[in-house]
């Protein structure tokens, strides 16, 4: 992961930050219901808490050093028989752009892989968002097809690009900064 950036289970304390996050326009399609009061934050902890707890999906927080929650990264729509899962992340608007999703997605990988004992995972895209794209492919997820028409927003069907990740994949290295050198 990248310096300074660790993941966390969500704890009932981010409930402020759940809502900051939820409060940005961008966010809107990133939950099953709008995120826009106290209680809907809570709600929306609650079910993750559930999720673990059922073996079905695993949040965590991306944090900062100070613990500042810069995002969300998850293995959700578990299947123990054939080990798979569906990977989904979002961060704050202050942290886009900066590398935090991609770190977020390859520490969950690993984690998927090592300490849940998944051998496949997936993430899908709509083919117009090309940073979720870029993140996707920095956090080691190679393309493997176009999902047709397979969301609807706002009564409009968008196509989605479908990634992969194997565990016997190689581990994508982290990129390299500006204003940093890599070692070696």
């Amino acid at each position: 992961m990248s310096p300074g950036l660790r993941l966390r289970r969500w704890a009932p304390a981010d409930v402020g930050a759940v809502l900051g996050a939820f409060a940005d326009p961008v966010m809107v399609r990133q939950a099953v219901e709008p995120v826009v009061t106290l209680p809907a934050a809570r709600r929306w902890l609650a079910d993750r808490a559930e999720q673990w707890e059922a073996g079905s999906a695993f949040a965590f927080a991306v944090v900062d050093g100070a613990g500042a929650v810069l995002g969300n990264v998850a293995v959700g729509a578990v299947d123990r028989r054939h080990r798979t899962g569906w990977v989904s992340y979002w961060t704050v608007a202050a942290a886009r752009g900066q590398g935090v999703a991609s770190a977020g997605c390859r520490a969950v990988a690993s984690w998927a892989f090592e300490d849940a004992g998944l051998f496949r995972l997936e993430l899908g895209h709509r083919v117009d968002n090309p940073a979720s794209c870029r993140v996707a492919r920095a956090a080691g997820f190679a393309v493997e097809g176009i999902q047709r028409r397979k969301l609807e927003y706002d009564g409009v069907r968008h196509d989605v690009e479908l990634h992969a990740r194997l565990a016997t994949d190689a581990v994508p290295p982290a990129p390299v900064r500006p204003g940093r050198t890599s070692a070696g």
